[in-house]
């Protein structure tokens, strides 16, 4: 048995089992509600809605309220110098289908349980685990350059007084022999 469900201003096809992203919905994680804003219901007997089915209902479970990947929105117009970037994420509800009830008493249900994840718990355990890795790896580091830093003051200690070199004595420099040779060319004129 399957139906056709409308939720968000969309229809979705779903069978008992099926996990479906809809729009947004202000229900809480794990939360079980009657979707009855159903088209059709099909299977054995079919069933059409105008425009719904009465007394037809799908029971669903919520079981993830997260966002979705971020999509890049890029606007352009030529030769007129306009660039425009934005990007975008969708908030979403995932609903787990559990049962399908047909308008004459029939119902479908699901064999499986829904899996409900907390989207929001697992990021901050996941932040969490990062922090506790970071301070983890300091702590090794952090005794590691303390070892270095005392291999280096132990051969400072132990090396021995660098040799001075001796300067070399500066020769004369090229502009003033030009300058003496002018000067002696002006006298030789007087």
């Amino acid at each position: 048995m399957y139906a056709v469900i409308r939720t968000g201003g969309k229809q979705y096809r779903v069978q008992p089992g099926d996990v479906v992203q809809v729009e947004s919905l202000d229900k809480d994680l794990g939360a079980e509600f009657d979707l009855t804003d159903v088209l059709a219901i099909g299977g054995e007997t079919t069933h059409l809605g105008t425009p719904v089915v009465k007394n037809a209902k799908v029971t669903v479970v919520v079981t993830k309220q997260a966002r979705t990947g971020k999509v890049i929105v890029f606007k352009k117009n030529r030769r007129h110098g306009y660039r425009k970037f934005q990007t975008h994420k969708q908030n979403f509800t995932e609903l787990f289908v559990k049962s399908i009830t047909s308008p004459d008493g029939k119902s479908a249900k699901s064999d499986e349980a829904p899996k409900i994840v907390d989207v929001a718990a697992s990021r901050l355990a996941r932040i969490e685990q990062k922090i506790a890795d970071h301070k983890e790896r300091v702590s090794k580091t952090g005794s590691k350059q303390e070892k270095k830093a005392a291999k280096k003051v132990a051969a400072k200690k132990a090396a021995a007084p660098k040799k001075k070199v001796a300067k070399k004595a500066a020769g004369k420099k090229a502009g003033a022999k030009k300058t003496a040779k002018k000067a002696a060319k002006k006298s030789s004129k007087k």
